[in-house]
């Protein structure tokens, strides 16, 4: 099977001034076709260091997909290393220069003539026409081996990747590769993996554990000629997942919790509304990330300060003074309170200490009191992370919130 390696280029991506999404997106990609990636390396706009990352990455690998450095200015080099290093020459393609003429024309602007650098092209070698750009790309193949380069922006990429760069590499494909992932919350990823660890050992498909922030992640991987027959590798394999994890699994391939929560609250036709002392919005934000969330929230409060939840949640002094903001009976009435001035289906509360100090009590930072509130029923949570850490707190706490919400819909018939 083929081997690749993707090759970034630019400083900017080393002095994280832009985040590399390139090379991920081209792992996916490549792998649906049965390339496996065996390694990313990025490198600065440095010819010498570009040469040796590109020579060293050919010694190892069938493949290499360079991205940037096909830009007009003197540090866009990739062209001339790769065609260096590949043993190709280059030379002005006049109907790709008019192209470029023509593109500054439509769009009413002067052409700087340093943008014809991006004309030059391989002799011998395959281009890729840029249609939403001006860079072309460029495909190299010699001695057993291929260069792909395309350009960095990932809107250029991408659609220059699907058109051009699948069909150059329809010769290395063995078969196609495909992925589901199943993910869990409140379980750890030691805990999942134990009641998994049997599946862990096969070879096709292969069960990987993941560990993201607040969750597990199991990805199963099957290899076959089609993507049917992919599929009936995994489904067997993903069910006994499900039987043997339950409810901690809250979707097959789904991005987000938020994502499969938006899903249910359409599917029930229930509204959600929001409280939230120390996550201070981060459940309404993360839920109004999903397209047409509009349709089920509609309403979120920020209660930080004591005076807030009894004035606008309707929290009982007496509550607080007896309890605190910190505690279980407050999380309660916070529930209940969004839910009776929003008028929504569901309420969900949310109350701890995020950190890094506490609260003056002598209650432990990290611990969170989650509720939920609907008519038929009322739900409240103790979570402790037993880390200080403010940020790592608040994300986790709003996503075990929705998936208090994730849990209670999916009991819910109708």
């Amino acid at each position: 099977m083929a081997v690749c390696e993707i090759l970034s280029v630019g400083t900017e991506i080393l002095l994280g001034d832009i985040l590399n999404t390139n090379s991920r997106y081209l792992s996916v990609e490549l792998a649906k076709i049965g390339i496996s990636v065996l390694r990313h390396t990025t490198v600065g706009d440095n010819a010498e260091r570009l040469a040796a990352a590109l020579t060293t990455a050919l010694e190892r690998s069938d493949i290499v997909i360079a991205t940037g450095g096909l830009g007009p200015t003197a540090d866009d080099i990739t062209r001339e290393v790769c065609c260096e290093v590949m043993g190709f020459g280059i030379v002005l393609d006049r109907e790709i220069a008019e192209g470029i003429r023509k593109f500054f024309e439509g769009r009413g602007l002067p052409m700087p003539e340093n943008n014809l650098r991006q004309a030059y092209v391989p002799v011998g070698g395959t281009v890729f026409r840029n249609n939403n750009g001006t860079a072309p790309g460029i495909g190299l193949k010699k001695n057993g081996k291929c260069v792909v380069i395309l350009p960095g922006p990932p809107y250029e990429m991408a659609p220059m990747y699907h058109e051009s760069v699948v069909p150059y590499l329809t010769e290395y494909s063995d078969g196609i590769i495909v992925s589901k992932t199943v993910r869990t919350m409140c379980i750890g990823e030691s805990a999942m993996a134990e009641k998994v660890a049997d599946l862990l050992e096969g070879e096709n498909p292969t069960v990987a554990p993941y560990a993201k922030k607040g969750e597990a992640l199991l990805r199963v991987t099957a290899k076959a000629q089609t993507e049917a027959e992919a599929l009936a590798l995994l489904e067997p394999v993903i069910v006994d997942i499900r039987e043997r994890l339950g409810d901690v699994v809250y979707g097959i391939d789904s991005e987000s919790i938020e994502q499969r929560v938006v899903e249910l609250l359409k599917e029930k036709k229930m509204t959600l509304a929001t409280a939230e002392s120390c996550t201070a919005g981060y459940i309404p934000k993360r839920i109004t990330d999903i397209a047409g969330a509009s349709q089920v929230f509609g309403y979120g409060a920020i209660t930080y300060s004591n005076d807030v939840k009894e004035k606008v949640l309707g929290v009982k002094h007496e509550t607080l003074v007896a309890y605190g903001a910190v505690s279980e009976q407050t999380a309660r009435e916070m529930a209940a309170g969004i839910r009776r001035v929003s008028g929504a289906d569901i309420g969900i509360s949310v109350t701890g200490i995020a950190g890094p100090g506490s609260d003056g009590t002598n209650k432990p930072v990290g611990l969170c009191y989650i509720a939920l509130d609907a008519p038929d029923e009322q739900i409240c949570e103790k979570i402790e992370t037993g880390r200080n850490d403010r940020e790592y707190n608040r994300y986790v706490n709003a996503s075990r919130a929705l998936n208090l919400v994730r849990r209670y819909l999916e009991k819910k018939g109708g």
